[in-house]
């Protein structure tokens, strides 16, 4: 059984505090918020369940094996590393860290204890992306062409990030996971309307060193909430809508093969052939996404296995999203990563 402590129980965590508490090999203790009234709200949740105002009480137990970080971004590093070296299991919150100066120092700290990090990026465990890397990993969509995602809705502004560290780290593990290259640079445009000189619409543009290209409209400001990702290739592709009920994904035999041969003018033509094939909706696997990710801490931490987003996954976000902030600070420039 291993014991968890909480820290952090605004939006996400009841969540994470629900679904720790709704398997069997784990066990939530403890509970820590700042604010009363959360910690009233575990009470009535979780009548006699340990509750604290003080996170050391938590990452300083004896009777803790690991902790789940669900605090504003700023907060992490301070948190995990105090976790760590106290001898802690770590699950954080996305994104994993502030920059990636904190994510390596924690890495390396959790390497030299022999600890786990896991960041939080639930959408791996969702079934409509487990079947997605399905496809791709076996040669279904082809060779891949484009990443397209668009994730927007009206808010929820937050405090301290804006709308880039807010909902791009989602699509971009997402991205990360199913698309086995690595993105060499990225471009980005954002702006803010509003006093606190925080971008709440954005457009982020990467690059890798094949003929791939992945871009992602993210938005607080859209009067429809959308979650839309299109991936081609050149055998087949996916359109995936996270918010209809059935066909999630759709797989369309549809796409553009050409050639390029010589006319008798010996002038280039470009010969196009359009393939409009049939579409089908693969079947997905209908759970909550976050106990399954819950269930593989557990696993992971009882069988010494790697993650799949372990600190390391946690990092390569981080990094583009760093790349992101310094081309909008550049007006759009393309930065290397």
């Amino acid at each position: 059984m291993l014991a968890m402590g909480v820290i952090g129980y605004g939006y996400w965590g009841p969540n994470i505090v629900r679904n720790f508490n709704s398997i069997s090999s784990a066990a939530v203790m403890s509970v820590c918020d700042l604010e009363q009234s959360a910690l009233y709200r575990v009470k009535k949740n979780y009548a006699g369940m340990n509750t604290t105002r003080n996170s050391d009480e938590i990452l300083q137990s004896p009777g803790i094996d690991a902790v789940a970080i669900v605090t504003p971004v700023s907060t992490h590093y301070e948190l995990a590393k105090k976790a760590l070296l106290n001898g802690k299991h770590v699950f954080i919150e996305k994104p994993f860290t502030a920059n990636s100066a904190e994510a390596e120092e924690l890495i390396e700290l959790a390497e030299k204890k022999n600890l786990t990090i896991m960041v939080d990026h639930t959408f791996l465990f969702c079934g409509a992306v487990k079947k997605i890397k399905q496809l791709i990993d076996a040669g279904t969509l082809g060779e891949i062409y484009y990443f397209d995602s668009t994730r927007i809705n009206l808010g929820l502004f937050q405090r301290d990030i804006n709308v880039v560290w807010d909902l791009a780290p989602h699509d971009l593990s997402i991205m990360n996971y199913v698309i086995d290259k690595k993105p060499v640079a990225v471009m980005a445009t954002g702006i803010s309307h509003f006093n606190n000189e925080m971008e709440n619409v954005a457009y982020i543009t990467i690059y890798f060193s094949e003929n791939l290209l992945a871009h992602f409209s993210i938005s607080w400001l859209s009067p429809v909430k959308m979650r839309t990702t299109l991936i081609g290739g050149d055998k087949k592709m996916i359109v995936w809508n996270d918010l209809v009920a059935d066909q999630k994904i759709r797989v369309y035999d549809r796409g553009v093969d050409n050639s390029q041969a010589m006319s008798q003018e010996k002038l280039n033509v470009m010969r196009m052939s359009y393939r409009t094939g049939d579409m089908w909706s693969p079947q997905i696997d209908e759970v909550e996404a976050l106990k399954c990710e819950a269930e593989y801490f557990v696993e992971c931490v009882d069988k010494n296995k790697k993650p799949i987003n372990d600190g390391v996954a946690g990092l390569r976000v981080v990094r583009i999203l760093e790349a992101t902030m310094k081309s909008l600070k550049m007006g759009g420039a393309v930065v290397y990563l």
